[in-house]
């Protein structure tokens, strides 16, 4: 006998639940009425063989479910990417905003939804820093492998002598999973209100909807002025939290088992150089693959398929170099 117990604590698959327990009491009641007329034996054959069909298609709708929905709890289709200016002063930070809009870009052609959580700006428009969130159905697929240090080589329009100065930022794209494997502890956040500032309306500088979260045993800051209300940022903010301090717990576990993992394209380590974008020769190289795409104006523009799909097939364990020599 099937137990069924889980698929009637799960609301997506309770329903089919409910009819296949109906389809049990009918192959009880025919099984009965079998014991008090066995000259109805055929009939009642015919019928058992009918709902043990219905049991075994409503079985298998019901595995599909929990199947897809574990799928999605892995690679879920919320994420939280987060750009950093890293070394290269302005330099930096403009290159930072290039790569947002970039992945703004390639988002705007996915067809998923994009929207800031909070931004911090230099006084030339770069980014100090900035969080995303993206949905969208496999986002956290394609994306995953972006985590890391992005540098780019070029000749600033402030330098006057021609030198190529090497500027970096980091990517960090992390899961928001709906289901949270631990709690936290109220006591270990500390709140903070502020004005929201940028674009929203009057009301947005005028109330403190902007808020930021501290966990202090780990240091974890969130920032969050993407509502309108204080309520909805906080929430938004400990959501965002929580995300992040999954990716921690997972991120030392696999810190574990780092020497099995050698065949991956990628540790999800954001402090690992990834890819570096040469304007000079209009190259992009991604290091762990060793292959390189040009025509850096057109990538800036948001076509990275190729990139994306080099990584998923480079994931996947196929051969995706293309052989050139890279810079290290």
């Amino acid at each position: 006998m099937t137990d069924i117990s889980q698929y009637k604590e799960n609301h997506k698959t309770a329903y089919l639940a409910d009819m296949y327990v109906s389809l049990e009491r009918q192959e009880a009641e025919m099984q009965d009425m079998l014991q008090k007329d066995p000259t109805m034996a055929s009939l009642v054959e015919e019928e058992l063989k009918a709902l043990q069909t219905q049991k075994e298609e409503l079985i298998k709708q019901m595995e599909t479910i929990t199947t897809s929905e574990k799928v999605e709890e892995e690679f879920p289709n919320e994420i939280l990417l987060e750009i950093r200016a890293g070394a290269g002063g302005d330099e930096a930070a403009l290159f930072a905003e290039e790569l947002a809009l970039m992945y703004e870009r390639y988002v705007t052609t996915r067809g998923w939804g994009w929207r800031i959580i909070d931004e911090s700006k230099t006084a030339l428009g770069g980014y100090k820093e900035a969080s995303f969130e993206i949905r969208g159905q496999d986002v956290y697929t394609l994306l995953r492998y972006e985590t890391g240090v992005h540098r780019i080589q070029r000749i600033p329009a402030t330098e006057k002598s021609g030198r190529v100065h090497t500027s970096t930022a980091s990517v960090a794209v992390l899961p928001i999973r709906k289901t949270v494997k631990f709690e936290i502890n109220p006591s270990d956040i500390e709140m903070e209100f502020s004005r929201a500032g940028g674009k929203g309306g009057q009301n947005v500088n005028k109330v403190e909807t902007a808020v930021r979260l501290t966990h202090t045993p780990t240091g974890l800051m969130v920032r969050c002025t993407a509502e309108r209300s204080q309520k909805a940022n906080r929430e938004r903010a400990m959501v965002i939290l929580s995300a992040k301090l999954q990716v921690m717990e997972e991120e030392k576990e696999n810190a574990k088992f780092a020497s099995n993992r050698k065949g991956q394209i990628g540790t999800a380590d954001r402090s690992e150089k990834i890819r570096t974008y040469n304007i000079l020769q209009d190259r992009v190289t991604d290091h762990r693959i060793k292959k390189s795409w040009h025509n850096i104006e057109t990538i800036f523009a948001g076509e990275i398929e190729d990139i994306i799909e080099s990584m998923q097939k480079a994931a996947r364990g196929e051969i995706v170099s293309d052989g050139e020599s890279v810079e290290e």
